[in-house]
């Protein structure tokens, strides 16, 4: 079903799925517009939730997932993962973790930044706003979605990669600081996010931002995060919850030591720790299909003998693994 008319699904739908007692196995999907509290342009949001429809095949951008759109809702107090993609991403950068998800019982919602995103650059670099979008999401999801009345406040989590994985740090409760990110520019100036910053510098105002931090987060998931040089310990002493950190070992866009394992040198408390031998940055994403390896060869491809998609089956359990872990949820 094209995403259009997925926006157009009838929201009674997926409410009248809410009391249904059977057991769901399977993942919904639906993608809904998300109010911005700044007066900006809605945020879209793809969900993925419980059901007990069945699902097919869809192909989602580059990629392909498994789901049964616009089908009802299944379950009550049900733990929410709010996920977060990386720069020029869309909600649909990780559609393969997310279905695990809502196969296991959680809602998940991705949000597509807007300003950082396949189609508008504009916000690149302005970092400050993607933890402030991410909290907008988890206020809309709990307040005014379609399905809010299903969903236990008490058990929020946050998936992020990349810039979203800075993204998911920040909310947690992390303060970077902006002013090393000159020096590691200019000691790195070939690197992927310095880069970036010289195409898109950020506004004054970007600059000086304050940081949203969201408590309801009990739990995060940060793969291959950016920036992760600028967390000093002080900068990451407030970061509290449980955390599973990922790091491509071959990463060519956020080189080591630079990011994920500077993040882990710094955290107050050791995070489940994971280093993918022979992942690329890119191997995070979603494995593609025919379509996204042919058109998009820069994010689809692997290095040879690495096997996205058998990493994604282990990649996929680890993370279902550590939110049912760590926001209760029943085996």
């Amino acid at each position: 079903m094209p995403l259009r008319s997925l926006l157009l699904a009838p929201l009674a739908v997926l409410i009248l799925g809410l009391a249904s007692p059977a057991l769901a196995a399977n993942a919904g999907f639906t993608v809904v517009q998300a109010a911005d509290p700044q007066g900006g342009a809605p945020i879209t949001v793809g969900v993925w939730y419980p059901t007990d429809a069945p699902a097919r095949p869809m192909p989602l951008g580059i990629a392909d997932q498994v789901a049964a759109p616009g089908a009802p809702l299944v379950g009550d107090h049900l733990p929410l993962i709010v996920m977060s993609h990386g720069n020029g991403g869309f909600f649909g950068g990780h559609a393969d973790t997310a279905q695990a998800l809502a196969e296991a019982g959680f809602v998940v919602a991705a949000l597509t930044h807007t300003g950082d995103n396949y189609a508008d650059q504009s916000r690149a670099t302005d970092m400050a706003n993607r933890p402030r979008q991410l909290s907008a999401v988890i206020d809309y999801m709990l307040k005014a979605s379609p399905m809010h009345g299903a969903i236990d406040a008490d058990r929020v989590g946050a998936f992020g990669f990349s810039s979203g994985g800075f993204t998911v740090l920040v909310a947690a409760g992390a303060e970077p600081d902006l002013s090393t990110v000159a020096p590691h520019c200019k000691a790195h100036p070939d690197f992927f996010d310095c880069k970036l910053t010289a195409a898109h510098p950020p506004s004054a105002e970007a600059m000086k931002a304050a940081w949203t931090h969201d408590a309801r987060i009990k739990a995060v998931v940060s793969a291959a995060p950016a920036m992760g040089y600028s967390f000093s310990k002080a900068g990451l002493a407030k970061v509290s919850v449980p955390l599973q950190l990922w790091r491509a070992e071959d990463d060519q866009i956020l080189p080591d030591p630079f990011y994920a394992s500077a993040v882990r040198a710094n955290l107050p408390k050791a995070p489940d720790w994971h280093v993918v031998p022979g992942a690329g940055h890119f191997d995070f994403l979603t494995p593609c299909n025919d379509k996204g390896r042919a058109t998009a060869a820069a994010i689809c491809a692997s290095a040879p003998g690495f096997d996205r998609a058998a990493f994604h089956k282990d990649f996929d359990a680890k993370v279902v693994g550590f939110f049912k872990a760590n926001l209760a949820v029943k085996p």
